[in-house]
């Protein structure tokens, strides 16, 4: 039986949207996909080699309303569903959404992007830069993490086009 292809096109940078790309392609290699993640425009951001810095944008995210990540139970389970207006307008909105979203995460045991990522390295799961965004953004691949190729859309296209799965992410 021929091994299964997974082939990913991730284009998001932020903390929650880096999430499903490495989580999608780790599983896939472990289940013995060969997997591939094309990173291109701002999906770029998950190859850096720093991700620490990785933020959540509430802002137009209808998803983003969370429970808090501390406090009494009854705090916990209120649902915070904060007006745009207001995401918009209050400085620092963000960085609160990120440290919130980082809490929830840590509580809940789920591993790091920079460990995920890790993991996928470790499974065998090719990354992609996307030369011509590389080059667009002024990133050299000195930004970037080790073992990673850098090629364009062309080249990424003849594994995608064999791949059993293609998810856009």
């Amino acid at each position: 039986m021929e091994q299964k292809k997974l082939a990913i096109i991730a284009t998001k940078g932020t903390l929650d949207w880096a999430y499903p790309p490495f989580i999608l392609a780790s599983t896939a290699a472990a289940l013995g996909y060969e997997v591939q993640i094309f990173a291109t425009f701002y999906g770029l951001q998950l190859l850096k080699k720093d991700v620490s810095g990785l933020k959540v944008s509430p802002l137009g995210n209808p998803g983003m309303p969370m429970k808090m990540p501390f406090g009494p139970q009854w705090f916990k389970n209120i649902n915070w569903n904060i007006p745009n207006i207001i995401q918009a307008n209050v400085p620092g909105y963000e960085s609160l959404a990120t440290v919130l979203m980082k809490q929830t995460i840590a509580n809940n045991g789920v591993a790091t992007i920079a460990e995920l990522r890790e993991l996928s390295q470790e499974a065998e799961v090719k990354f992609i830069a996307c030369q011509m965004t590389v080059e667009l953004f002024g990133f050299d691949q000195s930004d970037f993490i080790d073992g990673i190729d850098y090629a364009g859309a062309a080249a990424f296209f003849e594994f995608a086009g064999e791949s059993d799965i293609c998810l856009y992410i």
